[in-house]
């Protein structure tokens, strides 16, 4: 039978996806990339914020007229928005056949199974402990990179997100198996692990009494035919002296951070539920550039959290010149339901959210432009990504500066025909606004 496979939201979720296109084309299934010839659809849905969530329903709404046709026998839909509103997903859109939750996706073949047998199914299991995976992990990411889940869950609670509620507590993946997973990834051909987590930092709490990102980086450091290890969402005030030392040691880890921050105004911050204040902030950054001069740091904002005024908005922007990071990401608050942020006063209009987000992207803009000019003359290698289309001799590629999908790109020049995941040094000889050009050496 063919199986069309929808995987949205966030990374941590395209990790989940994958694992069970391995375990349907395990089980016969063929995996094909068009609706219309498909005879089983399942949608791996995300709900973090209400555009995510709109663009999972509305994707469910469209894949649901196709029961109407006759031809597809079967629609499923996993993830996060499946968690939290199951019974709408029931009662609104009769078309969808099985419904599994975060934590139980590994049912995912007994799941399309009793549906062909003309059954509903429905499991959203329980938010402990982790999935039984025994099946390789299909790789939808082009083979030379891939995600490596190693924690789900989270703690934190910030006021404004629905994570613990739709992904349960912190619970980390047992390092050997991580091990072992990554053993095979590079073995399939990835040759860029990137660890992701809602929170990485904090990994080896709650199995070994410690944090032990460090010794997981110093383990996979060992693996033969990896070349780049890169860590995200690295929660700042988490961030500890044998976490830094393990990225100096290990030449394999990526002189590179995602730091989340939301904010950088202290009551902004105490509201939102984070555990950071201005001043740590400062600190923290601080100390990771002295430490590691190279490092790029990246992080995410909220603009326009219930309360914040154009003070506070001013002084999120004067942070952004002053920290100059060189990456950001600025998104403008989503009210969700349940949530303690939902229900706080000073809810902030969307026009002025959006203005506000605006603002700090132009800044970044700027920011990122004047780093990306003083990168001229510098020699660096890259990964390639694919060739410019009706450009001689033209090339997309990555710096270690660059995680895939939300960084910008180098434009290599080259005299030889390069292939996507070939790794090669460059020269970076011009910028654009976001992104570099660069010669092969």
């Amino acid at each position: 039978m063919n199986l069309l496979f929808v995987s949205l939201g966030c990374d941590k979720n395209l990790v989940d996806s994958e694992y069970m296109i391995g375990m349907m084309a395990d089980a016969g299934y063929q995996v094909i990339d068009d609706e219309n010839e498909a005879d089983v659809i399942i949608v791996n849905s995300c709900c973090f914020i209400n555009d995510a969530k709109e663009e999972s329903i509305n994707t469910i709404l469209e894949l649901a007229e196709l029961k109407k046709s006759g031809r597809l026998k079967a629609l499923v839909v996993t993830g996060c928005l499946a968690q939290r509103y199951k019974e709408e997903i029931i009662e609104e859109i009769p078309e969808v056949d099985a419904i599994l939750g975060t934590n139980s996706y590994e049912d995912i073949v007994h799941a399309v199974e009793e549906v062909l047998q003309g059954k509903t199914y429905q499991n959203l299991g329980t938010l402990d402990g982790l999935p039984k995976l025994t099946t390789k992990r299909s790789i939808t990411t082009g083979g030379h990179y891939a995600y490596l889940k190693i924690a789900e869950g989270c703690d934190k609670h910030c006021t404004y997100c629905v994570i613990p509620s739709v992904r349960g507590y912190y619970r980390s993946v047992p390092m050997e198996e991580l091990v072992k997973k990554a053993k095979e990834l590079v073995k399939q051909g990835v040759r860029e692990l990137i660890l992701v987590a809602q929170e990485t930092t904090l990994y080896g709490m709650d199995l070994y009494g410690e944090k032990m990102l460090h010794r997981l980086l110093d383990e996979l450091n060992q693996i033969d035919g990896l070349y780049w290890i890169r860590i995200m969402y690295c929660y700042p005030e988490e961030i500890y002296d044998e976490l830094i030392a393990s990225i100096k040691r290990n030449e394999k880890v990526c002189h590179y951070l995602d730091i989340p921050i939301q904010h950088a105004n202290s009551d902004v911050l105490r509201r939102m539920g984070r555990r950071t204040n201005k001043e740590d902030l400062i600190r923290i950054i601080t100390n990771l550039r002295k430490e590691i001069p190279d490092i790029t740091l990246r992080t995410t904002l909220i603009c326009g959290f219930p309360g914040e005024t154009k003070e506070q908005h001013e002084e999120l922007m004067q942070f952004v010149n002053d920290m100059e990071f060189d990456r950001l990401g600025a998104f403008t608050y989503s009210p969700e339901e349940g949530t303690p942020a939902a229900e706080m006063e000073g809810q902030i209009p969307e026009e002025q959210k959006k203005e506000w987000q605006e603002e700090v992207m132009e800044l970044e803009q700027e920011v990122i432009f004047d780093k990306n000019e003083e990168m001229k003359g510098q020699k660096l290698y890259a990964f390639i990504e694919g060739k410019i289309a009706d450009e001689n001799g033209v090339y997309v590629g990555r710096t270690y500066k660059d995680a895939p999908e939300v960084d910008g790109y180098i434009f290599v020049n080259s005299s030889q025909e390069l292939m996507t995941g070939d790794f090669v040094r460059v020269e970076v000889t011009g910028a654009y606004e976001y992104d570099l050009i660069g010669e092969q050496l």
